[in-house]
């Protein structure tokens, strides 16, 4: 057949010519070259914080300034931390993908008649965007703090990526520290 032909023609012409020199390798302006191209994904957590939402007392001589840090049982509170994730193409790719980031915010009481409260929130990377704050808002009454003092922590778990082909936690992250009072109101 020709083709067979063809074909051992090109065969016999290679070998010649891998029997001379080889040029030095060559390198174009449109090849690329990383050993890490997507770069890697980190991310920040910080600024946890709570306070209390009840506005100025009206008699300024007992409490002249009210503090965001003691509430009462029926005062509205916020509590919320900020995570920034690294802007490498790995990362733009994860937060397009929608990567599932969720906060425990754990409140252990101190003492005896205090107790230990967890509640998890939940959020979806978005394409472009980097800076995520993940908050939780209610009142002691409703979420079972009973009066006392509370250490406040956040734990982040970040991933999986909300897609059938992920089903692992990318990475996690801890911050603490903060303290809460509840009275009774």
């Amino acid at each position: 057949m020709e083709r067979t032909g063809t074909v051992e023609n090109m065969t016999a012409a290679v070998a010649s010519e891998a029997s001379h020199a080889q040029s030095p390798k060559q390198l174009t302006d449109t090849e690329t070259y990383s050993k890490n191209i997507l770069g890697p994904v980190a991310f920040v957590l910080s600024n946890l914080r709570v306070f209390g939402k009840a506005e100025a007392p009206v008699d300024k001589t007992v409490a002249p300034d009210q503090s965001p840090y003691i509430i009462a049982t029926n005062e509205e509170f916020c509590v919320s931390v900020d995570i920034t994730f690294n802007e490498s193409p790995l990362s733009a790719l994860l937060m397009c993908l929608g990567t599932r980031i969720t906060v425990d915010f754990a409140f252990e009481g101190l003492g005896g008649k205090t107790n230990e409260v967890d509640w998890a929130v939940t959020d979806l990377t978005q394409k472009d965007e980097f800076e995520y704050t993940l908050t939780y808002k209610s009142t002691p009454d409703a979420s079972g703090l009973t009066p006392g003092l509370y250490v406040i922590a956040a734990v982040a778990s970040i991933g999986p990526v909300e897609n059938e082909c992920s089903q692992h936690i990318l990475g996690y992250g801890y911050i603490a520290k903060q303290l809460l009072q509840v009275y009774p109101a």
